[in-house]
């Protein structure tokens, strides 16, 4: 059985199905979405996606709020920190993160022999994260800046503040940090994701991550903005 999730949704609908395209689907061939939270690189066409092609879309209540309420009265699904959610052969386990939104989640995926940790936008590491990605298979983390980079850039303070802070973004130190303690010794994959363009480069996302995890820095995937990354396989 094949079960296909779309986590997040933050482009227009022309532009979601080239990606999807470029992939070998369509947007039909999607079960349901998942929006970790209401910022708009997450949530996107997310609405009018389920509405044209009657796709469950699961978010907390605090992001259905913070999107104005959306009338979806068969699609809407309400998730919530450690309630599982069955959805086909995915068992998907939604947990809150510290971040600079309403009710944040992120997910554990599992298909009962393999398990996928999604961790796309926290400011700071806590315990209750640490236990949701432990004895992951594959994990999609977090390398949004250098802490560097970002103090000489020449973005204002207070997005500095907002971006560096508890509530903001990952650095690739703090997410080398979570890795560490996420026992990375089972991961076969891992991708570094949402890297800033003007404050993080591939090169130092990698050279972060992969003495923690032990192996060549081209080991570790980095997901391109534009292009994202080629299908990775758990079977």
């Amino acid at each position: 059985e094949v079960t296909r999730l779309l986590i997040d949704c933050g482009f227009s609908l022309r532009e979601l199905d080239a990606r999807l395209a470029r992939i070998g689907l369509t947007a039909g061939d999607l079960d349901a979405v998942f929006v970790t939270h209401e910022h708009g690189d997450h949530i996107g066409c997310a609405t009018t996606l389920a509405r044209r092609h009657g796709l469950p879309l699961w978010m907390s209540r605090g992001t259905w709020r913070a999107i104005g309420a959306p009338e979806l009265p068969e699609l809407i699904r309400y998730a919530r920190d450690e309630q599982l959610i069955e959805l086909g052969a995915l068992r998907l386990t939604p947990f809150t993160v510290v971040h600079d939104a309403q009710e944040p989640l992120q997910l554990r995926c599992s298909d009962g022999a393999h398990t996928l940790g999604v961790l796309t936008d926290v400011g700071s590491a806590s315990p209750h994260l640490i236990a949701h990605l432990q004895g992951l298979d594959a994990l999609l983390l977090e390398c949004n800046h250098d802490a560097g980079m970002l103090a000489a850039s020449r973005y204002p303070a207070s997005l500095k503040a907002r971006v560096g802070g508890r509530l903001g973004h990952l650095s690739n130190g703090l997410a080398a940090q979570i890795l560490a303690a996420c026992g990375p010794g089972r991961l076969r994959h891992l991708v570094a994701a949402h890297l800033s363009r003007e404050n993080n480069t591939p090169a130092l996302a990698r050279g972060a991550l992969a003495p923690v995890w032990g192996v060549a820095p081209e080991r570790v995937v980095v997901a391109d903005q534009q292009f994202g990354f080629d299908w990775l396989a758990l079977a």
